[in-house]
């Protein structure tokens, strides 16, 4: 087995430093950050393609680079259905979603139900620890509440910076503090400087460098094993191949259905409204920019899932007979991609480091966005409501300073990652339960003119406890092997000397274990719905509640404004980019009887199953609660 090497830190320093200079040109060109706008939407003046790569960036995390190769080796290419799922995601995100956002010109999401329901929605959220808010807070309460829920978006995106150095200090020696430090540090300096535009240039430099780490082991994988044909073949007959289940049992961990239903609900929580993903293609020049982002982000997003996949089944070909995992090689499976890369690679210097800074690059595009996002939420919803006379120059210095401070946040809560253990992977699942009922919250504002507030409020809270408590049970009783379908592995070619020298223990793949001897009745049926569908329970249910109570309560009798549904006017001139959307953004905006033209942005983007929060400030139409 190989190490690492001068040239493999040369590579991630590289990249590093690549990453920075970025960051230091945007603080500069165009006469630099003029405004908090300029800082945080990147005065809405962005191309499709460079969003579209950041988008792609964002959605490749380090999960992605990790994590997915290992799921195909365990599980097999069933994952690959998830080709059908994007395509039908991004249709529903730009043809839903974006027409009402972006003629409405919103900085923040959640503003849209501000504008939609009522403020009260908007405590709700925050009282249900919707993960972030934009709080535009009316009393102290309400600002420690967001300023707490803030505090753990932090949390989270100091585990996205722990966690990949963790798997890949274990296997390759990859000095573990220092690349959280120096990941951490990078990421904050070209966060604070350049504002979005670094995050979105940055992020298409990284998205490259991604891209070349997954080619390289490919092309090296495929010249090892003798050609691809090699790898499918071994692929095949180990029944790695499994690209058809068309099984509708929703218990089963991944089938067709549930990964093409179950998996669209998930990820249209966070293409199309999830603040980190909508941010950017808000930030675009017209709304045809917006649009074209999503769809080229949609090519990327293939891309992305085909390398993983290759590199998937390489490991397979290539450690069919001889498991490094249940040989005791690697101590989880999120570390077998380094372990191939320094198995198959260890005689080419620097090459290993690229697939490192690859993995890295996944980190820096997804704290980078939560820094951004986290700082336009205090700018926009903590300081601007209580200091109305800072100047726009102020707010961008202002703006800057709170980058620099979540960044250093973000690297403490590395730390903290760092001593929690299994309660911690029950709390990273319990943030993916809150993006179906927010969809579905958004769904309701968006496309039932009657639906009111109350309804909104009942339908939330009901798919929320739904959610949770599904959600919940099944990190308590995980589900038994026969739902999840692992596929057999093998040690028969294994060395029997071999030395496990990577024994310790990865604390965040560890989970509640419970004897099946004490398994209730819902352990078995309930609790063991697959992950993909809590999304999907947590939307149909808000959606369906909040109709029916929204009827009871005289939603019919409402007189909601067209601009905050989806019209017919919106769905046939979606492609229509001879004008400018930018008159029809400022009327909307001017209804208000208060200044908050650059309402906050809000949330940290993050990836996996990702999270969302609901927002709202003042009664624009509908019924009060």
């Amino acid at each position: 087995m190989g190490h690492f090497v001068a040239w493999d830190y040369v590579v991630f320093a590289a990249m590093l430093l690549v990453s920075a200079v970025i960051g230091v040109y945007y603080a500069f060109a165009g006469g630099g950050q003029k405004t908090s706008k300029d800082f945080l939407m990147a005065g809405r003046s962005m191309s499709a393609l460079p969003v579209a790569l950041s988008l792609t960036a964002s959605f490749m995390s380090a999960v992605t680079v990790l994590g997915t190769p290992a799921e195909i080796y365990r599980y097999g290419a069933i994952f690959c259905i998830f080709a059908i799922t994007y395509g039908l995601v991004v249709l529903c995100s730009a043809e839903i979603f974006l027409p009402v956002f972006y003629k409405l010109g919103i900085t923040s999401t959640y503003e849209y139900l501000e504008l939609r329901f009522n403020k009260y929605l908007r405590l709700c959220g925050t009282a249900l620890f919707i993960i972030q808010t934009a709080s535009k807070s009316q009393s102290c309460s309400i600002g420690l509440i967001a300023t707490s829920i803030l505090q753990l978006s932090t949390l989270y995106t100091g585990i996205v910076i722990y966690a990949p150095a963790l798997a890949l200090n274990q296997v390759t020696g990859f000095d573990l503090w220092g690349a959280v430090v120096a990941t951490g540090v990078v990421c904050t300096f070209y966060c604070t400087l350049g504002g979005l535009k670094a995050v979105v240039w940055t992020d298409v430099f990284q998205v490259g460098i991604m891209v070349a780490g997954f080619s390289s082991v490919i092309i090296r994988a495929v010249v090892v094993q003798e050609g691809i044909g090699r790898i499918v073949n071994d692929s095949y007959h180990g029944g790695r191949l499994n690209f058809w289940d068309f099984n509708p049992n929703p218990l089963q961990r991944h089938t067709f259905w549930t990964i093409v239903v179950g998996g669209t609900f998930t990820w249209t929580g966070i293409y199309g409204v999830n603040q980190s993903q909508v941010q950017r293609y808000i930030a675009c020049k017209s709304r045809f920019h917006a649009k074209m982002s999503l769809y080229i982000n949609l090519v990327g997003l293939w891309a992305i899932l085909a390398c993983a996949a290759l590199c998937g089944l390489s490991l397979y070909s290539i450690y069919k007979d001889c498991d490094p995992w249940m040989s005791k090689q690697v101590s989880a499976l999120d570390q077998l991609m380094p372990y191939l890369v320094l198995d198959i690679l260890k005689d080419y210097p620097g090459v290993p480091g690229l697939f490192v800074a690859s993995a890295y690059s996944g980190t820096l595009s997804t704290v980078s966005s939560s820094i951004n996002a986290l700082a336009a939420v205090t700018v926009e919803d903590l300081i601007k409501p209580y200091f109305r006379s800072l100047s726009e120059k102020k707010l961008s210095w202002i703006s800057m300073g709170m980058s620099f401070f979540y960044g250093g946040i973000c690297i403490a809560m590395a730390a903290v990652a760092s001593l929690l253990g299994a309660l911690l992977q029950a709390a990273l699942s319990i943030f993916g339960m809150v993006g179906g009922p927010l969809l579905g919250l958004f769904a309701l504002g968006i496309l039932c003119s009657f639906a009111n507030g109350i309804g909104a409020f009942v339908g939330l809270v009901s798919g929320f406890v739904i959610s949770l408590w599904v959600g919940i049970g099944s990190q308590i009783y995980p589900p038994l092997p026969e739902r999840t379908k692992p596929l057999y592995l093998s040690t028969a070619g294994c060395n029997i000397s071999s030395v496990n020298w990577t024994s310790t223990a990865n604390p965040l793949t560890t989970v509640f274990n419970t004897p099946a001897a004490e398994r209730p009745a819902l352990a078995d049926n309930w609790y063991s719905l697959s992950y993909l569908y809590f999304s999907t329970l947590g939307t149909l249910v808000t959606v369906a509640v909040g109709i029916i109570i929204s009827l009871l309560t005289g939603g019919l009798k409402q007189n909601t404004d067209r601009k905050f549904l989806l019209t017919k006017e919106d769905f046939l001139s979606n492609f229509s980019w001879s004008k400018s959307e930018t008159p029809e953004k400022v009327e909307v905006l001017n209804w208000k009887s208060f200044t908050t033209a650059a309402e906050g942005t809000d949330n940290p983007a993050f990836s996996h199953i990702e999270m969302d929060v609901a927002s709202n400030d003042n009664k624009a139409n509908g019924l009060h609660i």
